[in-house]
C-alpha cells in the first residue's frame, strides 16, 4: 500500500502576507496531523515524501516523529506541478510510503491513475487532511484507490 495525504488545515491563503510556501498549519491542522499520524503509523513502513510547502511538511511531522524517520522534501509534490511527478514517485516509492501534497496535484494524480486502469473504491474525498490509500497489484501497478475522510475533530 501507498498513501497520499492532502495537507491538513492551513492558514487562510488570502490573509497570508508572506511567501505561500511558508504558510503553516492552524491549530486545527496540527490536531488533524496528529490524528493522521495515529491512523497511518501501523501502515507507514516506507518513506515519507512531502511537497516543499511548510503546511505539507508539518502535516507529516507527527508521523515522522512517531516513526523516528525523516521527511524527504520533493518538488514533484509541489502545488502546481501536475500529476506526472507524483506518478513517478508512486512508481518508485517502497510499499508503506506516505506522500503529502495539495488540492490540485492529488485529484489530477488520482484521475491519471484511473485513466491507467486503477479502480476507485467508494466516493472520492478531496478535503484537507483526507488520505488516499493506494493498493498495488502483484505486478506493482496501482490497481485500487480508496479515500479516507479527514479525521473527526473533538
Amino acid at each position: 500500500m501507498l498513501f497520499i495525504v492532502r495537507h491538513a488545515k492551513a492558514g487562510n491563503r488570502p490573509e497570508w502576507e508572506s511567501d505561500d510556501l511558508a504558510r503553516p498549519l492552524t491549530g486545527k491542522g496540527r490536531r488533524q496531523a496528529i490524528a493522521i499520524a495515529e491512523r497511518l503509523a501501523p501502515f507507514a513502513t516506507g518513506s515519507l515524501l512531502s511537497s516543499p510547502s511548510v503546511r505539507c511538511v508539518q502535516t507529516l511531522e507527527p508521523l515522522a516523529a512517531r516513526l523516528s524517520i525523516s521527511i524527504v522534501v520533493d518538488l514533484k509534490l509541489a502545488e502546481g506541478t501536475g500529476f506526472e511527478g507524483a506518478l513517478d514517485l508512486l512508481a518508485t516509492a517502497p510499499d508503506g510510503s506516505v506522500l503529502c501534497s495539495h488540492g490540485d496535484v492529488i485529484p489530477e494524480t488520482i484521475a491519471a491513475l484511473e485513466r491507467r486502469g486503477c479502480v476507485i473504491v467508494g466516493e472520492p474525498e478531496w478535503r484537507k487532511a483526507s488520505v488516499w490509500q493506494l493498493r498495488r497489484s502483484a505486478d506493482g501497478v496501482i490497481a485500487e484507490a480508496t479515500a479516507w475522510p479527514p479525521p473527526a475533530q473533538p
